[in-house]
């Protein structure tokens, strides 16, 4: 009885170690795999996104042509001396050409105002036309003497001034606020204390470029909490109107996050019924 037992024993230990072994064996088939898999490349990415904007409006061609003429603005360049005008030929291949009333600008407020941007062909923001589409979320710079595109240690927003992500997204802002006309739409956020930073984006940027008679009008809509802090009556919305070329007039409307989240899920909902 006690060399049976024995027996087994030793049957066990040596199925243990035979399965320890197997799966050592599984993980590294499995890591060997994983690390085998490239990552797709910046361009890879880049044209990817672009072939994914409009299949009728966009062709394969076109996104490596765009792409070409977008990674001139930073490949070879110190990430720190990239400044707006180097995409400047950018944005002349893809001009906005977008519906006066459409148009709809935003700080501090992108999840929401994207959310509500989904309901269909009522607003378009910047993140919503091929260029600000394509590039939104992604980090890219290059390096002096280099022809390559990199998406890691690259300088950040506050960095530097002229770093390639800070520059595209100020420059194509510019262009996306030369292109707007008729009634314009700003989504700000109520629940800051300063709804018109006048660092933002918005603020030193697109505001300067509305201009009248092409702009006619400045619609704001205060995204609201139950927390919020701020109203229509702010005083850095006061200094917006300041800002306001001569001739453009001026509203303001505080509309909850709830309901914008109902006109965005309701497709019934008119998009001026909104607020």
């Amino acid at each position: 009885m006690e060399s049976g037992e024995k027996g087994r024993r030793r049957l066990c230990r040596i199925l243990g170690v035979v399965a320890v072994l197997l799966l050592v064996v599984i993980l590294a088939l499995v890591l060997g795999l994983t690390l085998g898999q490239k990552a797709p490349t910046f361009k890879a990415t880049f044209i990817a996104k672009c072939k994914a904007f409009n299949a009728s409006m966009v062709h394969e061609d076109d996104c490596e042509k765009l792409w070409g003429v977008f990674e001139q603005a930073y490949v070879g360049r110190d990430p720190c001396e990239v400044p707006m005008e180097a995409y400047d030929p950018l944005i002349a291949a893809v001009p906005f050409k977008l519906e006066c009333k459409r148009m709809m600008f935003w700080s501090k407020s992108k999840d929401v105002v994207h959310e509500f941007t989904k309901k269909g062909d009522c607003f378009l923001t910047l993140e919503n036309t091929l260029l600000g589409s394509v590039l939104d979320g992604l980090t890219w710079c290059g390096k002096k003497g280099s022809s390559e595109t990199f998406t890691t240690s690259c300088p950040g927003w506050d960095d530097c001034v002229n770093n390639p992500v800070r520059s595209f997204w100020n420059r194509v802002s510019a262009a996306f606020a030369d292109a707007a006309c008729g009634d314009v739409s700003a989504m700000l956020n109520g629940s800051i204390a300063t709804p018109f930073n006048p660092t933002s984006v918005f603020a030193s940027i697109e505001v300067k470029r509305f201009k009248y008679p092409r702009v006619k009008s400045l619609n704001v809509v205060l995204v609201t909490q139950a927390n919020s802090v701020t109203n229509c009556t702010n005083a850095s919305l006061k200094d917006l109107q300041k800002e306001l070329d001569q001739g453009i007039t001026y509203n303001c409307k505080e509309v909850s996050e709830a309901r914008l989240e109902e006109c965005s899920s309701n497709k019934t909902i008119p998009c001026g019924a909104c607020w």
